[in-house]
C-alpha cells in the first residue's frame, strides 16, 4: 500500500493508466451502434467543448482576472476534453437504454474528469503523490504551545545528544497582525530534530513564501518541505533552519502584492509582526544575519520584495521563479490599486527601480527557475543582473521543468548547502 501511496502521480505508470483509460472511455462515449449517432455525439461533443473552454479562457484572462499571469493554454486544452467527456456522456445517457449503460456513462465521465485532474496537476506538480493528493500526512505534526521554553546554547557550543529524533516536526501557528493589522491565515512551522534537544541549540529562521493562488500548506504538499529538510538534518546532527512558512495574501486568490499599499500592510507583517510572534513563540536565532526569506512564484517576487526594502532583517533571499515585478496584470493596473495612481510609491518600493538606484554589498541570494519556464525565466535572468549589479552576493541556477512545484522543491533541495552555510550552520561545534 505505502508503494501504491508514494508512487509519482505526475509522471510513471499511474499518469499514463490513467490517461489509457480515459482514451477508453472517451472511446466508449462516443461510439455506438449506429455511425451517425457516433458523429454526431462526437461533433456536438466537440463544438460544445471548444465553445465553453474558449469562453472561459475570455472571462477568466479578460473579465475575472483573478491571476497576474494567464493561465497556460495546456491547462486549458484539459479542461475542454473535460467538457468533451461530461457532454458525451450525458447525450449517451439520453440516447442510452438500461442501468448498466446508465452506470457506465456515469463511470467513464469520471475517468476522462480524474485524468484531465492528473494532467493539470502533473503541470503544476502540486501533488507528487497519491498520499500528498489524499492529505496523509506521512511526517510528526506538533502543538506549538506543548513545546516549552528550555535551556538554548549557541550554535557551535551545541553538541548532538543520542536521543535526538530523525525527523522534524510540524506545527500550525496563528500569527496576529499586530502592528499590519493584515488579516493573515494560519502559518505552518517546520522544527527540525535539534529544536527538541535539550539545551537547544539557538537556531537560523527560513520564512517561506507560497505562490498565487496558494498557502502555506502549499511548502508541505507539492514542495515537499519536510522530506527535504529531514534529509538536510541527517546528515547536519539535525540541524536546519527554524522554517516559519507564512502566509503573503490573506486567501487563496488575493494579491496584495508583498508591500504596504491599499491593498493592505503585507510588508509589515512579513517583517514586524512575524519577527515578533517569533520572539516570543520560538527560541531562534535574533541575530537577523542569521534570518532568510525565501519563496515561489508570487512568494519569490515577494522574497526579493523584502530583502531590498528591507536588508537589515532578511538579508538572504532565495526568489524560485519570481516575476520582473509585483504586478496585477500590467504597472498601470497595479499602481492605481496598489496606490491610487502614484507610480513614484510604486517606485519607491519595487525591487528593480531600488537596484538601480542603491547598494546591498551585504546581501546574498539565489535566484531558481525551470529552464522550460518561458513566462518567467527572462524577467528572473534581468532582475539577477540588477542585483548583482548592486553589490549584491547572487546566484543563478536552472531546473529542468516549467513553472511547477517540481522546480520549486527540488530548487529549494538544490540551495539548501549554500543557505545552511550562509546562515552559519556548518559552524556547529
Amino acid at each position: 500500500m505505502n508503494a501504491l501511496l508514494d508512487a509519482s502521480i505526475t509522471d510513471g505508470w499511474i499518469l499514463w493508466t490513467l490517461t489509457a483509460l480515459a482514451i477508453v472511455a472517451v472511446i466508449w462515449l462516443v461510439v455506438s451502434r449506429s455511425w451517425m449517432a457516433s458523429l454526431v455525439t462526437a461533433a456536438i461533443s466537440l463544438a460544445v467543448a471548444l465553445g465553453s473552454t474558449l469562453l472561459i479562457r475570455w472571462y477568466v484572462n479578460s473579465i475575472w482576472k483573478p491571476f497576474a499571469d494567464p493561465i497556460p493554454d495546456q491547462v486549458y486544452v484539459w479542461i475542454s476534453v473535460a467538457i468533451f467527456g461530461l457532454v458525451a456522456a450525458i447525450r449517451r445517457l439520453t440516447i442510452g437504454t438500461g442501468v448498466t449503460v446508465r452506470v457506465l456513462s456515469v463511470l467513464t465521465a469520471a475517468v476522462v474528469a480524474l485524468a484531465v485532474a492528473a494532467h493539470v496537476n502533473s503541470h503544476f506538480g502540486e501533488y507528487p503523490t497519491l498520499r500528498v493528493a489524499l492529505d496523509l500526512r506521512d511526517y510528526p505534526t506538533v502543538d506549538l504551545a506543548d513545546i516549552a521554553h528550555t535551556s538554548t546554547v549557541p550554535l557551535d557550543q551545541w553538541r548532538k545528544p543520542s536521543d535526538l529524533p530523525t525527523g522534524g516536526s510540524v506545527g500550525e501557528a496563528e500569527i496576529p497582525g499586530a502592528t499590519s493589522h493584515f488579516d493573515a491565515r494560519p502559518a505552518k512551522v517546520y522544527l527540525p530534530p535539534a529544536y527538541f534537544a535539550q539545551p537547544r541549540p539557538i537556531l537560523p529562521v527560513l520564512v517561506l513564501l507560497a505562490g498565487q493562488p496558494g498557502a502555506p500548506v502549499d511548502w508541505l504538499t507539492g514542495g515537499q518541505l519536510v522530506q527535504t529538510m529531514d534529509a538536510y538534518a541527517a546528515s547536519h546532527n539535525g540541524l536546519t533552519p527554524v522554517v516559519i512558512m507564512a502566509d503573503a495574501t490573506g486567501s487563496e486568490l488575493a494579491n496584495p502584492l508583498c508591500m504596504d499599499s491599499a491593498l493592505g500592510n503585507v510588508a509589515t507583517y512579513l517583517t514586524t509582526d512575524v519577527a515578533a510572534w517569533a520572539a516570543r513563540a520560538l527560541q531562534v536565532d535574533s541575530d537577523r544575519t542569521r534570518w532568510a526569506v525565501g519563496g515561489l512564484s508570487y512568494g519569490g517576487t515577494c522574497a526579493l520584495q523584502l530583502t531590498t526594502n528591507f536588508p537589515l532583517m532578511y538579508p538572504t533571499f532565495i526568489d524560485m521563479s519570481g516575476q520582473i515585478e509585483p504586478t496585477l496584470g500590467s504597472r498601470q493596473e497595479t499602481v492605481a490599486a496598489a496606490f491610487h495612481g502614484d507610480s513614484a510609491r510604486f517606485a519607491a518600493v519595487n525591487p528593480a527601480d531600488i537596484l538601480r538606484r542603491e547598494r546591498f554589498p551585504g546581501v546574498a541570494g539565489a535566484f531558481v527557475v525551470g529552464a522550460d519556464d518561458h513566462e518567467y525565466r527572462t524577467g528572473l535572468e534581468s532582475i539577477f543582473s540588477l542585483a548583482k549589479s548592486a553589490g549584491m552576493d547572487v546566484r543563478f541556477s536552472t531546473v529542468p521543468g516549467g513553472h511547477s512545484f517540481t522546480v520549486w522543491s527540488r530548487g529549494l533541495r538544490a540551495q539548501l548547502p549554500w543557505l545552511g552555510a550562509r546562515l552559519g550552520l556548518d559552524r556547529q561545534g
